[in-house]
């Protein structure tokens, strides 16, 4: 049930994180699900807040939380269907989620923070909804451009953003559409600088390219687990550790 799709997944605990002893506070998913009628590419990268001291844990239950809401939404409807005022119920159940193993652990649920990116795609559209920073990047069926559906939100002051524990509500970013997404890359901010043109606010596309080339190359459905080892590697190396000390998660995929 892979309707095609190949796909990498990986992060890497950022250099600062080492030196202090920090865990890697990023975390993400991908799976594709059974809708009613056709199957969906699901992606969700979600990155805890580096003020937050179980960040960790916070985009862990994002992530989780918010893949088995989707699988549940979509064993009974399709994704044309799908609406913001639907995601919004998601994120309430989220937040009551935090809310209430923060108050089991005697914790705040801002101790919790973290942002989410998530991006469906079916064979009829796309959907993708986004709080905080990290981008979602497609390129659409017939075109050679990618396109950033969604930029990175950014906050009144330098360097802030919204999280998805944030009173009284976050800032949510939802975009749907009915064309067919054949390329995609799902990322946190760690590597935002890297691949992303803030000048005129467009995907850095020779890196895209590059990137999704063995997946295009590759002839194994699925998640595929050495490039997927492979991008592991890249996102620890020098190249990328020079110019980001962050976490770092990128999901890339191609449609066959």
């Amino acid at each position: 049930m892979t309707d095609g799709w190949r796909w990498a997944a990986a992060r890497a605990r950022g250099t600062s994180h080492v030196k202090t002893g920090l865990p890697c506070q990023d975390f993400a998913l991908s799976e594709t699900l059974a809708s009613v009628d056709e199957t969906v590419m699901a992606v969700i990268v979600s990155d805890g807040a580096g003020s937050a001291k179980l960040a960790q844990i916070g985009s862990k239950s994002v992530c989780i939380g918010l893949l088995r809401l989707i699988r549940g939404y979509l064993a009974n409807h399709s994704l044309s269907q799908l609406r913001e005022e639907m995601v919004w119920d998601w994120i309430d159940d989220i937040r009551e989620y935090i809310s209430a193993k923060a108050s089991r652990s005697g914790t705040q649920r801002r101790d919790f923070a973290a942002t989410s990116v998530a991006a469906l795609m079916s064979e009829n559209g796309t959907v993708i909804f986004h709080i905080g920073d990290g981008a979602a990047v497609v390129r659409y069926e017939g075109d050679e451009a990618w396109d950033v559906p969604s930029w990175p939100y950014q906050g009144e002051y330098a360097s802030t953003t919204t999280f998805i524990t944030d009173d009284p509500q976050p800032h949510l970013t939802f975009v749907r559409n009915d064309r067919r997404v054949d390329r995609f890359a799902v990322f946190s901010d760690g590597i935002e600088r890297l691949v992303l043109n803030s000048a005129n606010r467009s995907a850095h596309e020779p890196f895209f390219n590059r990137m999704v080339t063995p997946l295009a190359l590759s002839e194994e459905a699925g998640r595929n687990l050495p490039l997927s080892m492979a991008l592991r590697e890249y996102l620890e190396s020098p190249s990328v550790c020079e110019r980001t000390d962050d976490d770092k998660t990128l999901v890339l995929g191609v449609r066959k």
